[in-house]
């Protein structure tokens, strides 16, 4: 896909389809004003009609406008004036990518991303408008025995900006979000593959893959290494399942050699059966997106490397299956993990923590500035933040506050949940120093508890973003989050 700026006239743009927006009421941006004018009022003369009345997402697609010399006029409704903000503002680019999709444009003009918006830039509007065509014209059928005919394909679309000094701005968020574009897209397809073709040792090629092509430094660990390091909470999990488990390490150089890098940390369960606690049978098929947290770091790693960013990164995967088995782990066996803490095992489908716990006290020895793990840990978040925001704990509020301005930045939210000491007092056991679950109250809150044990060493967060990895009904598929708010993470630490 080509993206670029300008600032031309939209009535004057010799192109498959210019789109512009239209307020409730029948009111026209100023792009739309534009066209109308240079139509001798015929945008007003449909509008006038009823066909449409610009209502938030809906759109109607006009040909041969007349003295306009583009194929076709994509009229999108934006809501009332009012209320334009910035979830009008991604409804409508839907709304228009969407409209697009399904016509024979080759190119087109993006008209929303002059529009006045509070608080938000260019750079955030054109941002925003390359994410949203790259998301629009995401498709995983590539295991279909005979995928969908495409219709002539969206090649080029340029975005308008009010003055030509918009232009260096809007260009550079080009640049930025189409990095963070691929690294989304390369989640997503990491997320949508099956647990039988995207097993742990697949998720190592693909990291292998990514590394070669993007300048990143990989090294997969096998079971002897794992063994020698002593993750015996990492091993637990990995004993059920047939599939040899790997412990994925990518390092991108691209701070100065002496600066201590930031750690990103993601859960590769690439199915989760619960083991011995087995899950109930409903919507098990869901659980091949386990990795998400995974391939968000693998994503993460490919948006850093592409935007080149000043600085050094090392992103950690411990992949395996969590299934049950002759050699699985059982209710109440205890384990001793990389740090020397040992946990005793009560649910073994909490077992996300017990490879992260392995994980976050081997990213130690690189004296990370900050170490941020990902992972779709807890039920419990899906029920307290739905699939809007990531859930989000820390050890130091300045991180967290960090990450949720990236967020923000983003527009791939996540809400700051509290990791009070008081939680601590459910991780009791009369066994072993900690059992891996506590009660059913707060249960994200304690499961972000036991993972705070294994990182008193350095600034560190964790995201659950159990609600927010994926989407289930007619749209099941992986949505390559947090991607975009751990690029803007590190682009703002980079700065």
């Amino acid at each position: 896909m080509e993206f670029s700026i300008k600032s031309a006239s939209p009535e004057k743009q010799r192109t498959g389809c210019v789109v512009a927006g239209i307020f409730e009421g029948r009111k026209l941006t100023e792009a739309a004003r534009a066209i109308d004018a240079a139509s001798r009022h015929f945008l007003t003369g449909v509008l006038r009609r009823g066909d449409l009345e610009g209502k938030l997402g809906t759109s109607l697609m006009l040909h041969h406008v007349p003295q306009v010399p583009a194929e076709r006029v994509l009229l999108v409704g934006l809501g009332r004036e009012r209320d334009f903000h910035e979830m009008a503002y991604r409804s409508a680019l839907a709304a228009a990518v969407k409209a697009l999709r399904s016509t024979g444009a080759a190119e087109a003009m993006l008209c929303l991303t002059d529009l006045p918006l509070k608080r938000r830039g260019t750079d955030w509007k054109v941002e925003q408008a390359v994410l949203a065509v790259m998301d629009g014209l995401y498709r995983f059928d590539r295991l279909k025995s005979k995928p969908p005919e495409p219709a002539r394909a969206l090649r080029k679309v340029t975005m308008h900006v009010p003055a030509r000094n918009d232009i260096a701005e809007g260009t550079a968020a080009i640049e930025r979000a189409a990095a963070i574009a691929e690294g989304v897209a390369f989640a997503k397809d990491l997320g949508n593959l099956p647990s039988n073709i995207c097993t742990p040792t697949y998720l190592a090629e693909q990291a292998v893959e990514m590394g070669r092509n993007d300048g990143v430094r990989v090294e997969v660990l096998e079971q002897k290494a794992v063994e020698k390091l002593g993750m015996g909470a990492f091993l637990a999990v990995a004993r059920g399942s047939r599939e040899p488990l790997k412990f994925i390490v990518m390092e991108y150089r691209g701070g100065k050699r002496e600066a201590p890098p930031v750690a990103l940390v993601g859960k590769g369960i690439t199915f989760d059966t619960g083991g011995i606690s087995i899950k109930p049978a409903g919507e098990m098929d869901e659980m091949k997106f386990d990795m998400c947290g995974a391939a968000s770091v693998l994503g993460t790693m490919k948006a850093a490397a592409l935007m080149k960013l000043p600085i050094n990164v090392v992103g950690v995967v411990p992949a395996t299956e969590n299934m049950p088995g002759g050699n699985a782990i059982k209710p109440g066996d205890v384990v001793t993990t990389m740090s020397g803490q040992t946990v005793e095992i009560l649910n073994t489908d909490a077992e996300g923590r017990l490879v992260l716990c392995d994980a976050l006290t081997y990213v130690a020895k690189y004296k990370p500035a900050a170490v941020v793990d990902v992972a779709t840990l807890t039920g419990a978040m899906v029920i307290a933040l739905g699939g809007v925001a990531t859930g989000l704990f820390a050890n130091s509020d300045p991180l967290a506050r960090e990450l949720l301005h990236a967020g923000e930045d983003a527009w791939d939210r996540a809400w700051h949940m509290p990791l009070w000491d008081d939680y601590q007092e459910q991780l009791k056991s009369n066994f072993a120093d900690f059992p891996n679950i506590g009660t059913r109250a707060a249960g994200s809150v304690t499961a972000a508890c036991f993972l705070s044990r294994f990182a008193k060493s350095y600034p560190w967060a964790h995201l659950d973003i159990a609600g927010t990895a994926w989407k289930s009904g007619p749209e099941k598929g992986a949505t390559g989050r947090p991607v975009a708010l751990l690029a803007h993470f590190l682009a703002r630490r980079a700065a």
